[in-house]
């Protein structure tokens, strides 16, 4: 039998990803798991991302009903939007992708923080993506204004998050491990709790990972430069000889796997993508759609996704091969956008991806599907991301909204929003990352 109501189907889909990684569902979990007595003393927290907010506040519910005697206190930094009310964990909001003065303040706030623990002090932090950008906190001579410039050439190169990460982590007082350092230096245990939003949920990786190893190097850094031709102009000569200095020795590396600072660090991850399309998936069993999950890394370039996407839904929907419809293809990671120069754009990689979907199946007119960050925001608008089915593309089509026009401006965002079919769920407070969705329908 075929979907009833695709629009609601695909929008079900989304939201059981999205209950997969709730903090307040699946912190609880992992703290009582890895705290078996209840804690005492002094509990340092820490955090930043987009979750922060959430976390913290599911931490201090937990930490009232379990551990009366721990004097919880402390900071997380958030994206503009995403902060919710706690009651001793302070929430600071500061602008992400590009960082902000804010989010300086922050990391320096964080560092005099981590200065003030002593022996057997307990150190919570909680992470998740987006703390790159929010926990900026530049290397002894650099500026803040210098790490902008670099994050603004990162993202419009094309750059996968992992990449941008080995050139922040070296730029950074705090990132890669650094955090981890200050704090053991000092005698404290950590924790650290990860929501990952990166492919293959690598914690050295997540947030540029404050309390993992970081095994890139100056070097690593400098070759992500060169190979998105970022050596010459975009990047800020003084970040590259920064770099240079530090590949000849002249600067301290990031701390690496083996170092003896890691015997007091755990670090244990959360939600995750893979989590957020078995959820989906199950959701997709109960009405009779089978789910074929086709990863939680996928990258690339967006249209390039979309186009690969785009074979296998012909092949099931003319075929009933690899597998019979009704099938519902789901994937996770993160995709690219490469902007050339001179074009604005407008959206993010899930209305890219899916636009170029849309304009790649004029031959599958009854193909469904949604894209969207399951953090609430597809890059440069408001919206989590976009979706369509035959009455979309009709209504389109009707209107003369011209797929192809669009995706040649990379204008997504104004092609969704014109067709009526974006998709807008404000900050969800969790992000595992981007979430797709295509449904290849059996006939009525």
């Amino acid at each position: 039998m075929p979907v009833k109501n695709t629009q609601d189907f695909l929008e079900q889909a989304f939201l059981k990803a999205l209950g997969a990684a709730k903090p307040s569902e699946i912190l609880p979990v992992s703290l009582a798991t890895v705290f078996k007595n209840p804690l005492a003393g002094r509990c340092l927290v820490l955090g930043a991302g987009k979750a922060a907010a959430s976390m913290a506040a599911t931490l201090e519910a937990y930490a009232h009903e379990h551990w009366p005697d721990t004097q919880l206190e402390g900071m997380v930094v958030t994206r503009y939007g995403h902060a919710m009310p706690t009651k001793t964990i302070q929430v600071v909001e500061a602008s992400h992708p590009v960082p902000d003065a804010a989010g300086l303040d922050a990391a320096q706030k964080t560092l005099d923080l981590i200065a003030t623990l002593q022996a057997n002090d307990q150190l919570i932090v909680l992470i998740s993506g987006g703390g790159s950008s929010l926990l900026t906190l530049p290397a002894s001579g650099l500026s803040i204004d210098d790490v902008q410039a670099t994050t603004r050439a990162l993202l419009r190169s094309g750059a996968p998050i992992a990449q941008m990460n080995i050139v922040r982590k070296h730029l950074s007082a705090i990132l890669g491990g650094h955090m981890a350092r200050e704090a053991v230096a000092r005698g404290a245990k950590v924790d650290a709790f990860l929501i990952s939003d990166v492919t293959g949920d690598d914690i050295s990786s997540i947030a540029s990972g404050p309390c993992a190893p970081d095994d890139s190097s100056f070097t690593d850094a400098l070759r992500v430069l060169g190979e998105y031709d970022l050596l010459n102009s975009q990047v800020p000569q003084v970040v590259i000889d920064y770099l240079r200095a530090g590949e000849r020795g002249n600067h301290p590396e990031t701390p690496k796997s083996g170092d003896p600072i890691f015997k007091n660090v755990r670090n244990h991850l959360l939600g995750s993508a893979h989590a957020s399309l078995e959820a989906a998936a199950n959701y997709c069993r109960s009405v009779g759609v089978t789910p074929v999950i086709l990863g939680d890394t996928v990258t690339g370039e967006a249209k390039d996704v979309a186009l690969m996407q785009a074979s296998i839904a012909r092949e099931i929907y003319f075929y009933n091969a690899p597998f019979a419809r009704p099938v519902a293809l789901l994937s996770g990671g993160e995709c690219t956008v490469t902007i050339p120069p001179g074009v604005k754009g407008r959206g993010g990689r899930c209305t890219e991806f899916l636009l170029a979907l849309l304009a790649a199946t004029e031959d599958l007119p009854s193909l469904a599907a949604l894209a969207a960050d399951t953090d609430g925001i597809d890059g440069s608008e408001d919206n989590a991301g976009g979706w369509f089915d035959s009455s979309v593309r009709k209504f389109a089509e009707s209107k003369k909204i011209l797929a192809k026009k669009y995706l040649a401006d990379h204008d997504a965002y104004g092609f969704f929003k014109e067709a009526r079919a974006l998709v807008e769920t404000g900050p969800t407070l969790t992000n595992v990352n981007d979430f797709r969705i295509l449904l290849i329908d059996s006939e009525s």
